[in-house]
């Protein structure tokens, strides 16, 4: 077997193992995990939806239409984002990371699985937000291709976030502090419960560069079955793949 076969098998290896002991851990509190992960959308889905906007249109389409693209692009943000709370378990409480240091298992390896793995938790909270669209009596076009490469997409950029971030932060005070001042103002201000046209100019501006804009663009149009729009696919892919070298950086920095 060649050279770069072997280095490929184990790298596959080495990253399942990394995604199945986080989808273990996972497991063992599925359904904590998913009562906690469905309370935040039906909190928005009643205020929001039912209260503030249940006589209101944005864009031809009700606002629980409007609406739950929205949850949709939060959630599989704040999901994917959350691995990294869970490294910083493991690095400072276990020193699991102290181990993946002493194994045979690549940097790479080690953040393709954990990258993995804050997608998978990114698509649960998607299944929870679409079950509870059925609930509110809104259909959409949830089988849409674009809908789902949207939320591919919007996941891999803020689980590579997440990883780069656990690797740099000192303590879960830091990460908390981070998740306050960019992953908490981004949820609101992304397209998320309003339209981004509808701001000032200087402010659209500033939110264009927030990936989650771009992300609810994307979601919200495959969720509407509107034709695809490629300005959102290539600034999410480029996104990612600069935060993805950014952590496989941040990890190698971190094992030396």
């Amino acid at each position: 077997m060649k050279l770069r076969e072997k280095y490929t098998i184990s790298m596959l290896a080495g990253s399942w193992a990394i995604f199945l002991r986080e989808m273990l851990i996972l497991g063992s509190r599925g359904k904590k995990v998913f009562f906690s992960m469905a309370v935040s959308p039906s909190l928005y889905l009643v205020a929001f939806g039912l209260g503030v906007g249940r006589n209101m249109q944005v864009g031809g389409h009700p606002y629980l239409e409007f609406l739950i693209p929205g949850l949709v692009a939060m959630g599989t943000m704040n999901q994917s984002f959350g691995i990294a709370g869970e490294i910083n378990i493991a690095r400072f409480y276990w020193r699991i990371f102290e181990e993946f240091q002493a194994s045979p298992i690549s940097d790479l390896a080690y953040v393709i699985g954990e990258v993995m793995a804050g997608m998978a938790k990114a698509l649960i909270s998607v299944i929870i937000v679409i079950l509870l669209s059925g609930l509110f009596g809104v259909q959409l076009h949830f089988l849409n291709p674009i809908f789902w490469l949207g939320i591919f997409l919007n996941s891999f950029v803020f689980a590579s976030m997440a990883v780069m971030a656990a690797m740099l932060v000192k303590s879960h005070a830091d990460q908390a502090m981070l998740f306050n001042f960019v992953i908490t103002p981004m949820a609101f201000l992304g397209g998320t419960f309003f339209p981004v046209d509808k701001m000032p100019s200087w402010v659209q501006m500033f939110l264009q560069v927030l990936p989650l804009t771009h992300a609810s663009r994307l979601i919200r149009s495959g969720a509407y079955g509107q034709p695809v729009e490629l300005l959102p696919i290539l600034v999410l892919l480029v996104i990612g793949i600069v935060f993805f070298l950014l952590a496989h950086r941040s990890v190698c920095r971190a094992r030396d």
